[in-house]
């Protein structure tokens, strides 16, 4: 990656959720009309207490899998200090909230017996909440491979972007954006694999070349069952893909004549070289190596001497 791309990348990940997050201000536009009281100051930033039986999931939420020992940690955090940063929701027009942002942090609260949690309330469109969700765990590395294919999936079909304007959108380079929509074209089977960490991004890529060969779900499982590595999965890739090109056996060493190996050893001990004789009965020639410049003129001084 070039230093420009990665600075890029850095920038749209720098930017933070609040570059998602349009705050709201006067203006003549139609208001959203909403069953509940919106004052302007938690529409400016300021968090405020509403009940978690009022807030609903966020449909747009990539993560599908959430580690139920991390979730009780978190609660148990929450129980004894709170909660240290507020969610993000959303006004909805039947006087409920949808959650934006901190799945982790609402599901935690809930688990610990809070009837209340600390939200920033902002007017986003859909397309800027599914944004906003994606952001936010690319930015903690919280989705799995396929989940960041269904996500990047999701904002091209619903919201017709393009590859370019995804990377752009989440700081991903367009490259690793294709690479992961590719993974959607995996069997369902190997798809698991990847879902439930049996298998790596690395591995998932290189049984791509087996897309249209008929044993690539047995392949997958016998990479999870055995912990191959990426490179020990590749190289079985390619052996399925290329199975007559097998590597050339190494031409066997033919014997060295005993008089032909002495006079090597003769020459070497003279010249301080490493030096080897090839003789077919009785002819042939002898190869000198010099490691530099400096042993080259030596050998020079010494047969010039001689």
């Amino acid at each position: 990656m070039t230093t420009s791309t990665a600075d890029t990348k850095r920038r749209a990940l720098g930017k933070g959720l609040d570059s998602l997050l349009p705050r709201i201000h006067p203006n003549p536009a139609p208001p959203v009309t909403v069953h509940v009281p919106i004052s302007s100051e938690a529409e400016g930033g300021k968090p405020r207490e509403i009940s978690l039986e009022e807030i609903d999931r966020n449909p747009f939420q990539t993560r599908t899998h959430v580690d139920e020992g991390e979730l009780a940690e978190l609660a148990a955090s929450i129980t004894a200090n709170g909660v240290v940063q507020p969610i993000l929701v959303r006004p909805q027009a039947n006087g409920r909230f949808q959650l934006i942002a901190g799945e982790r942090r609402w599901r935690a609260s809930q688990l610990a017996g809070k009837k209340t949690i600390p939200a920033i309330l902002r007017q986003v469109s859909d397309e800027q909440a599914l944004e906003i969700t994606i952001v936010e765990n690319l930015q903690r590395a919280d989705l799995n491979p396929m989940e960041q294919a269904h996500a990047f999936e999701r904002l091209s079909r619903e919201f017709h972007m393009t590859q370019e304007q995804i990377a752009t959108r989440t700081g991903k380079d367009r490259v690793s954006v294709s690479n992961y929509m590719r993974l959607l074209s995996l069997p369902d089977s190997v798809q698991k694999l990847v879902e439930s960490s049996q298998l790596t991004f690395g591995h998932a890529k290189a049984l791509m070349g087996l897309k249209f060969h008929p044993d690539l779900e047995k392949t997958a499982q016998r990479v999870a069952n055995l912990s191959l590595s990426v490179r020990q999965a590749e190289t079985l890739v390619q052996g399925m893909l290329n199975p007559d090109a097998k590597k050339k056996e190494p031409k066997p060493i033919p014997p060295v004549d005993p008089n032909v190996k002495e006079v090597e050893e003769q020459l070497q001990r003279a010249l301080g070289l490493k030096v080897h004789v090839e003789d077919k009965n009785g002819h042939g020639r002898v190869i000198i190596e010099y490691a530099d410049l400096a042993d080259f003129d030596g050998l020079l001084e010494q047969l010039a001497g001689a």
